[in-house]
């Protein structure tokens, strides 16, 4: 592989100069402290990826209004007692060679400001956020301007802090200015809207008030949608049409992003298996109309793609978001050409946005110590110690990589014939091949961490006994679980897990899957065949949960593209649906009963219905899974340390194994 030129040549936006092509993408952290002041934490974090050889960092949202918060720990520049924790960062970065620049926004609709300070979000028009189901309203013209001068001031103060520049969001028909420029929510008749001058009189206006208040050498970026991606809003060919009209007003720099949200947030925060680089043809067309640089965004989280990009002239900087989550060190081994070492982002969005939208810290799967950055370093170990690691799934592999790294004498031992536990099952379904990159990574680390790996063997108390290990870790994983229901061993019956992993073929017919989970319509999408194509033959599908909704333990932007493949392959999915007996060929299930009044109120009568679903070939179980250890009870008198992680500790997911392996690793 040739070395990376143009990705690590520098390059100028505005005034700023910047050493390499890689820009941090601004991501809600909710890291700051209570009063929106740049944490310890915040500031660790970012000095990690600056560290790492990132060559500009685009700070989260930064809200220019005390009342208008976007996260509830949200950053903060409203005044100038904020200035001082924001020099303590860019002094941080910049002490690395890198540039940092903070991302202002009003959240206008977005805003949380309902929860906080009882106060009605506002809008360019009456508009709904969906992600808090507040409806906004109509801001007044003194309020725009008001906003206008806030912007300028929150710019003037981001200079004296010293930032590099600011980006100004304006993207996905999102917060006050990506509102006021989208006609999807913008349906005022005054000079702020009715046509596409009047959408762009507010960034403009906000645009000159920036360079009044912190001049016109500092750089401004426009993040925006180089296409809306739904009916009604803007598409490439306006944003082309624009893009010259907002440079002569002073845009340095574009950051092109696409779709909105909620309509098409997938393409916003796009997951697993969707197409890498898949707003470049939009960057690539802004780049015929504007003399400034382009960035693009969009799961672009290969050096070696984004080298790629830019010289075929698509984009002149590549913007990195979740790959910088997943190793902060990312830019660094690819300049030095170590591509296997690089943690890879698989877009799973179980840390970095499930996880931080259920209130819960960001974090990341394959990099637990994201916003642990100094708290996580990995140090020798006070004393080697000979360690045994039971289970070679992701929470095994991590725990013995770090403790090798760390000077332990480490064995792996794995009751299979290869490496990854569930994690090869995770990435059999449509679309999911790119959690395969986990394993790779993880096998390639605990080798070269001198980690002996034996395979095809599983741990009995005599191995134990036989090895004199000082620590023990069990990390044997879950297997499928089986529920207490009349019927379910019948001839029929098989388990999801054992369809991934190929030990059952399940032939063209009918098949019911039983569990509406992510794990359930996953093997729903991977069976089901409409019958079009004639060789393969006709696979129709159900799925029966009983809750009211399905896939609810899913990222959201993933279950919307899975289930618009269901919903395109005929997968029948019956809710509120408990099974109460497993039949030879189908189930007897209890349904929620809801009725339907004349006033329209909805009575819900639990258990009122009984049916039978008939005629099936195939039934699968896809009801959650069970921990398997049997092995930490019967040793735990005769090894000094014993830990349990992960799913044999108790079934979750990928995110909590990797984590409790990494702490288990630095704490032995």
């Amino acid at each position: 592989m040739k070395a990376l030129k143009k990705l690590f040549s520098p390059i100028s936006i505005g005034s700023m100069e910047v050493k390499n092509r890689i820009v941090m993408a601004p991501m809600a952290t909710d890291y700051a402290n209570d009063d929106g002041t740049i944490s310890r934490k915040l500031r660790d974090y970012h000095e990690a990826r600056a560290k790492g050889g990132v060559g500009l960092i685009t700070l989260e949202v930064t809200t220019i209004d005390g009342l208008s918060p976007y996260v509830p720990h949200t950053v903060a520049l409203w005044d100038d007692k904020f200035i001082p924790s924001f020099r303590e960062l860019t002094d941080a970065v910049h002490a690395h060679g890198a540039k940092i620049v903070p991302q202002l926004s009003h959240p206008g609709p977005e805003s949380l400001s309902p929860f906080f300070h009882k106060i009605q979000p506002v809008g360019p028009s009456v508009v709904m956020c969906h992600s808090t189901k507040q409806m906004c309203r109509e801001i007044t013209l003194k309020e725009i301007e008001r906003a206008i001068e806030q912007f300028g001031e929150v710019a003037r103060r981001a200079r004296e802090a010293g930032c590099d520049g600011v980006e100004l969001h304006a993207a996905h028909s999102y917060m006050l200015v990506g509102s006021f420029i989208s006609a999807l929510r913008n349906r005022r008749t005054d000079d702020y809207g009715g046509s596409i001058e009047g959408r762009l009189k507010l960034p403009l206006e906000v645009i000159k008030n920036i360079h009044a208040k912190a001049g016109r050498d500092f750089p401004i970026i426009l993040r925006i949608s180089g296409d809306e991606v739904a009916p009604g809003g803007r598409d490439i060919r306006e944003t082309q049409y624009i893009a010259p009209i907002l440079v002569e007003a002073g845009v340095d720099a574009f950051h092109i992003s696409s779709g909105t949200f909620p309509e098409v947030s997938w393409r916003i925060l796009p997951p697993t298996g969707t197409p890498r680089g898949l707003n470049v043809a939009l960057s690539k067309a802004v780049k015929e109309v504007v003399d400034v640089p382009v960035m693009v965004v969009g799961r672009i989280n290969d050096p070696r793609f984004a080298e790629d990009i830019l010289n075929r002239n698509e984009a002149d900087l590549i913007v990195m978001g979740r790959a910088l989550l997943a190793d902060p060190d990312l830019p660094k081994k690819a300049a030095a050409g170590s591509f296997d070492d690089i943690a890879p982002c698989m877009g799973c969005g179980l840390g970095c946005i499930a996880g931080r939208e259920a209130g819960n810290p960001m974090t990341c799967v394959i990099n637990p110590t994201v916003g642990r950055e100094k708290e996580m370093t990995i140090s020798p170990a006070a004393k080697a110690k000979k360690v045994m690691v039971v289970g070679g799934g992701p929470g095994g592999l991590e725990a013995a990589r770090v403790a090798a790294l760390r000077g332990h004498q480490v064995t792996l031992y794995e009751k299979e014939g290869k490496l990854g536990g569930q994690i090869n099952l995770a990435a059999v379904p449509p679309f999911k091949q790119e959690l395969s990159k986990a394993i790779k990574y993880l096998s390639a680390q605990v080798e070269k961490a001198g980690v002996d790996v034996h395979l095809n063997t599983e741990v009995t108390p005599e191995i134990v006994k036989k090895v004199k290990p000082a620590v023990v870790i069990v990390a044997t994983g879950g297997e499928s679980l089986v529920p207490d229901i009349p019927g379910v061993k019948g001839a029929k019956v098989i388990s999801a897990y054992d369809v991934l992993a190929g030990r059952v073929v399940v032939p063209c017919g009918n098949v019911l899957v039983i569990g509406g989970g992510m794990v359930g319509l996953e093997v729903a999408d991977y069976l089901a065949n409409p019958g079009d194509n004639a060789v393969i033959g006709c696979t129709s599908v159900t799925v029966v949960e009983m809750l009211e909704n399905v896939g609810m333990d899913m990222v959201p932007e993933g279950r919307t593209l899975l289930m618009q493949r269901l919903r395109e392959n005929g997968v029948k999915i019956l809710t509120s649906t408990k099974v109460k007996k497993v039949l030879d060929d189908g189930v007897l299930t209890i349904n929620t009963v809801k009725e339907i009044l004349e006033d329209w109120t909805v009575v819900i009568k639990d258990g009122q219905e009984e049916k039978t679903i008939v005629g099936m070939d195939t039934i699968i179980l896809a009801m959650g899974a069970k921990s398997v250890d049997k092995l930490s009870e019967k040793i735990k008198d005769k090894v000094a340390e014993v830990y349990v992680i992960g799913d044999a500790k108790e079934p979750r997911k990928a995110l909590e194994a990797i984590a409790e392996g990494a702490e288990v690793g630095r704490k032995i």
